[in-house]
């Protein structure tokens, strides 16, 4: 799984963003490694785990030809109070990594592969998340 080697602060703040009033992403649009990208469309924040069960099924499918890219990294750390634990008494403790996904932001990519198996690898990683996700390729010039 991913996660940061180290960090400043072991605990951030919440971020009370209506997620209906979010803007789109203005970084990391655009495939800048591989031939096919997924693309979200919508905003979520995605574990460390999702991030890897997708990257897990895309390596799957795509053998050892393909090359596949990660391009977002969970570096926000988020927390959670134990079971039945009354109001107040602190913030949680912090239990895992997410990473804020916007609607426009390149999640992965992928090369190497011929088109049919590419948008299947990438099909079957869009199912893993929890954002609606869209397969997008580069414009062929010709």
């Amino acid at each position: 799984m991913l996660f940061p080697k180290k960090v400043k602060f072991r605990k951030w703040h919440t971020g009370r963003e209506n997620p209906k009033k979010v803007t789109p992403e203005t970084r990391g649009i655009t495939l800048a490694f591989g031939s096919y990208g997924l693309k979200a469309l919508g905003y979520a924040r995605m574990t460390s785990n999702q991030i890897e069960a997708a990257r897990k099924v895309m390596a799957r499918y795509a053998t050892k030809s393909g090359k596949v890219w990660v391009r977002i990294f969970p570096d926000r750390p988020f927390t959670v109070k134990p079971a039945e634990v009354k109001m107040g008494k602190g913030k949680g403790d912090p239990v895992g990594f997410v990473f804020p996904v916007y609607a426009g932001r390149m999640l992965f990519e992928i090369d190497g592969v011929d088109e049919a198996v590419a948008k299947e690898a990438l099909r079957k990683a869009g199912t893993k998340l929890p954002v609606k996700t869209r397969i997008v390729s580069r414009a062929i010039l010709g």
